[in-house]
């Protein structure tokens, strides 16, 4: 189901030219699980960043409550999306992504571009599974379309990646030192494509 609704989506968003332009593509390790780590803003910057990573798959983590709506959850579980429950975290939180990445596969994790609560959570979420792990995390950024609208008015979207890196230091300061550092490369990195869209449309 994951590769035939890759292709359906990567012919909708090539037509619609919204198929994200990809920058730093040299940075993607080329096998081992991984955690990738990319700003979200709408639904059209997880498909094309599961685009850009096929043949290769990636797990996503989201929020149990869009497996309790009908549709959505059989669709968003047949993408290789994973509950979570935010309000409540367990030891499945760490779990499912510890296995995931011990067979080598990819796990997804979106906080949004800004600075809130939540977006702390998951960016958090994201370092305490990579220091148990010892799973590097890519950190990515995308802008440009975000929903059905954007992709019918053809709306570009841009997605950079940078380098991966390991979380070195241990224990809560550690988790904290390196949330830090997720959060200052998303920034750089949302900075940086920002810039190269806008030399891409001259």
């Amino acid at each position: 189901m994951y590769k035939l609704m890759g292709n359906v989506a990567n012919a909708i968003l090539t037509v619609s030219g919204s198929k994200a332009k990809l920058y730093g593509t040299k940075h993607i390790p080329k096998e081992g699980g991984f955690i990738i780590a990319c700003t979200h803003n709408g639904y059209v910057d997880i498909i094309n960043l599961g685009l850009s990573l096929m043949p290769r798959e990636i797990h996503f983590m989201a929020k149990k409550q869009l497996f309790e709506m009908k549709g959505i959850g059989w669709l968003i579980d047949q993408l290789n999306a994973f509950p979570v429950d935010r309000d409540n975290p367990g030891p499945s939180v760490i779990k499912v992504p510890r296995q995931l990445l011990k067979e080598g596969k990819i796990v997804g994790i979106f906080p949004s571009g800004t600075r809130n609560a939540e977006s702390a959570n998951l960016k958090q979420g994201a370092i305490t599974i990579a220091q148990l792990t010892k799973a590097p995390i890519l950190p990515a950024a995308y802008i440009g379309a975000k929903g059905v609208g954007d992709v019918l008015k053809r709306n570009k979207g841009y997605l950079i990646f940078g380098e991966p890196f390991y979380v070195t230091a241990r224990g809560k300061e550690g988790r904290d030192e390196f949330t830090h550092v997720l959060e200052d490369k998303l920034d750089e990195l949302t900075k940086e494509v920002t810039f190269l869209s806008k030399v891409s449309k001259k």
